[in-house]
């Protein structure tokens, strides 16, 4: 074996990282994603059907222009048609790994980090498993709706619609990772809250921090995701396992999954335990650091890889 190809080989083992893991998330990318959503013409709200259907071709060009196979999922609520977008990459047959984002907004919100900034974290996550030559396993990516009031905690969620499809048709599924707002970050003191106060001594009064979040018993792909996770990130990561009534600990999409067997976990930035915008019209482009934002996204393709 010839010298520089054994060196080549000796990095990527001291480095501990896969050989195609080297693409990083772009925040340019994710800047034009996040103007995209946030400058609808009218809130991507539940209200709003048709906006919902444009962002749902916005989101099935991006993921199609990276390479997935995509398909809509339609479905019926409140008299009316809304629709799920699918990505599929790697093997076409065997156990699924889902990674999800709901799309959609609460009320009269641009929604740039709710949930905005999972969704762009999403498709550029995408556009890094598209560069990757042969994945190990089929990753489905999948941009959900309603996951907002009233839909949330009902059966027309569009994650509830998904899971229940995949238990239905007995599909194998490795686990499911939610991306819950991951582009607000605060290095002040005191800028973090927790729904229980001793935590803060435990996880810091900083906000500067994605946690990887799985209910007790939440299975071994939640367990050994949120350690990839936290490996591979170059940002601060803590990781939260708490009993599912802990306020948070099932406030997205994941738990759905939960409903149906399967182990999934939330990444977020922590909502509205650090975000004071949330759910208000001040959830605006300008006040997320899209930097670390990329930095969250690189960190689910390396846990991805790792698996």
């Amino acid at each position: 074996m010839r010298l520089p190809l054994i060196i080549a080989l000796l990095s990527l083992l001291i480095a501990g990282r896969h050989p195609a893991a080297a693409a990083a998330a772009d925040s340019a990318r994710l800047r034009r994603h996040l103007q995209y959503l946030v400058a609808t013409p009218q809130p991507r709200n539940h209200q709003h059907v048709a906006v919902l259907d444009s962002v749902a071709r916005y989101l099935g060009r991006q993921l199609g222009r990276s390479g997935g196979r995509v398909s809509e999922q339609p479905y019926q609520a409140g008299g009316q048609t809304y629709r799920n977008v699918i990505a599929s990459f790697g093997p076409k047959t065997g156990p699924r790994l889902i990674v999800g984002a709901h799309y959609d907004v609460c009320g009269e919100q641009p929604g740039a980090d709710d949930n905005g900034s999972g969704v762009a974290a999403l498709l550029e996550l995408a556009r890094l498993l598209g560069q990757q030559p042969a994945l190990r396993q089929r990753i489905d990516l999948v941009a959900y709706t309603l996951e907002e009031p009233p839909y949330f905690r009902t059966r027309q969620m569009g994650s509830y619609v998904h899971a229940k499809s995949l238990h239905d048709e007995k599909a194998a599924v490795t686990g499911m990772v939610a991306l819950e707002m991951l582009g607000y970050y605060d290095d002040r003191p005191g800028s973090q809250h927790y729904p229980f106060g001793p935590l803060k001594l435990l996880y810091g009064g900083r906000g500067n921090y994605v946690t990887a979040v799985r209910k007790l018993g939440g299975g071994r792909f939640a367990r050994h995701f949120s350690r990839h996770y936290d490996r591979g990130a170059q940002l601060p990561v803590k990781r939260f396992i708490g009993p599912a009534w802990l306020p948070g600990v099932d406030f997205s999409d994941h738990l759905n999954y939960w409903q149906f067997g399967y182990s999934a976990l939330l990444l977020t930035d922590t909502a509205f335990y650090r975000n004071r915008n949330y759910h208000h019209a001040t959830d605006s482009l300008e006040k997320l650091d899209l930097r670390r934002l990329a930095l969250a996204t690189d960190a689910v393709l390396a846990a991805l890889l790792r698996l």
